[in-house]
């Protein structure tokens, strides 16, 4: 169908001005938050109806138009990335947060509702929705499903696969599915936990319920400084092996300490190699004897400084050095690309060792923050994308890295999904039976392929080229999509 045919039929569904096409109009919707990665869509749309996003997938699987569903467009995995012959369908206007149930703890939400705003409408009751990415201002729940997205409190709360109990989608067929239950179980297969990180690949999520926990009496941070990343790195893992599960266990590098402190200003010691934050919380009795029994651990691992917050505002001070990390990268380098991999805790050392190596070798500077108890990486290499052939470089150091994770037994994802930016990293995780049963996984919702296609699932000529590369050195991935 030409583009203006279908422009027209999508008007018939749509209010005009809810229907984008102009290419001034699409630019903001060329990327999400991996913006090295750019393509216009060939339309927006922006339903704000369950039977207008069902409509508009009747039609586009009528007339074989692919659909890329759209959040807030903070992902950091290109799962957003428009397709220059498809249509972009934005959830922004699905904004609402339909029910609280301060009783049963849960709350019923549009997927366009920000992930902190669900909190702060439960705050009233003494409730708040637990997982936290650092992009919680202005990220949509709808998206951290897609992804499923964490937190730095998500060691002892859980992922949002964890906290989510119910969903309403659509597939490209246009077919309404309830998956879940406000109950303890549901009936079936447990298609709740397929959905929950699926990218946008199986359908289009319409609502979510949410569980809601009652807010701790209090919480604590203790800050520890090292004078080593290998100490800071052993020191989780003993704070592990006691038995203690903290509600926060995160680990910041001397580049990401100095760039959060210039921005926050959170009290970051500058002369340390690396800080952990590690919070408790509970009833007071439970938080003072936690904290006592992680200050002894911090100080016998070799911790130079510790710190304890002392009230709720110096708590969050603390905690916005980290949740800023991201953003303040811009104070010392002019581009960066966030990685995101998961390992075993044990082998924490010798990644980050690794890493450094990895980062002389393209001599690119990475800094770390991540999610240290549960071993959830996030290397940020600073690179300058004005300077011929960075970002090239940036991209496969990145690629080094992921298989970096997969070689000590971990993952090339936590929390970020696979999108493009990961997926010929897919074919060193896994094998080509294996990705053969996720291509059937994708096929029973969506048989004719139109949701978010190329995106997270190779096909085995991308893993064939993928090897080749490997062998050949230096070919640039995805020639077809323009960067910087």
């Amino acid at each position: 169908m030409e583009k203006h045919e279908l422009v027209k039929q999508l008007q018939r569904i749509l209010p005009s001005d809810a229907v984008l096409f102009e290419e001034e109009d699409l630019k903001p919707f060329e990327c999400d938050g991996l913006s090295a990665y750019r393509q216009l869509p060939l339309a927006v749309v922006l339903p704000e109806t369950e039977e207008q996003v069902r409509e508009i997938l009747l039609l586009c699987r009528r007339e074989n138009v692919p659909v890329v569903a759209r959040g807030a467009g903070t992902g950091l995995s290109g799962g957003a990335l428009p397709l220059s012959d498809g249509v972009l369908l934005s959830l922004s206007k699905f904004n609402r947060i339909l029910s609280l149930d301060p009783l049963a703890r849960i709350a019923r939400v549009q997927p366009g509702v920000r992930n902190l705003a669900i909190s702060e409408a439960a705050a009233p009751h003494g409730l708040y929705y637990a997982p936290d990415p650092s992009s919680q201002i202005a990220c949509s729940i709808g998206g951290n499903v897609a992804e499923n997205a964490g937190g730095v409190h998500c060691l002892k709360y859980g992922l949002t696969v964890h906290n989510v109990l119910k969903l309403r989608a659509y597939t490209m067929d246009g077919e309404l599915l309830e998956i879940g239950s406000e109950a303890m179980d549901a009936a079936g297969y447990d298609l709740l936990a397929l959905f929950t990180g699926s990218e946008g690949m199986l359908g289009v999520i319409t609502e979510v319920t949410v569980k809601l926990l009652p807010r701790p009496e209090l919480a604590q941070v203790v800050m520890a400084a090292f004078d080593t990343v290998a100490e800071a790195g052993a020191a989780v893992g003993e704070i592990i092996a006691a038995g203690i599960i903290p509600a926060g266990l995160e680990m910041m590098d001397r580049l990401s300490i100095q760039a959060a402190e210039d921005f926050v200003h959170a009290g970051y010691p500058l002369d340390a190699e690396a800080i952990l934050l590690c919070e408790s919380d509970g009833t007071p009795e439970e938080v003072a004897e936690e904290i006592a029994k992680m200050q002894a651990i911090l100080s016998r691992c070799g911790a130079t400084s510790l710190r304890t917050s002392e009230n709720e505002t110096d708590r969050l001070r603390l905690w916005a050095g980290r949740k800023a990390a991201f953003p303040a990268m811009g104070r010392i380098s002019p581009d960066y690309y966030c990685m995101d991999g998961t390992i075993p805790r044990r082998e924490l050392t010798h990644v980050l060792r690794r890493i450094d190596e990895l980062s002389r070798e393209y001599g690119l500077r990475v800094a770390n923050v991540f999610h240290a108890g549960d071993g959830n990486l996030h290397p940020l290499i600073l690179y300058d994308a004005n300077q011929p052939g960075e970002w090239h470089r940036a991209e496969e150091l990145g690629g080094k890295i992921l298989e970096l994770c997969v070689e000590v037994g971990g993952t090339i994802t936590g929390e970020h999904g696979v999108g493009i930016e990961k997926i010929n990293q897919m074919c060193a995780q896994f094998k080509p039976e294996e990705l053969q049963r996720f291509r059937e996984v994708k096929l029973a919702f969506d048989q004719s392929g139109l949701l978010n296609p190329g995106k997270v699932i190779p096909t085995a000529h991308r893993c064939s080229e993928f090897g080749g590369m490997h062998v050949h050195h230096g070919q640039v991935p995805f020639p077809d999509i323009p960067r910087f």
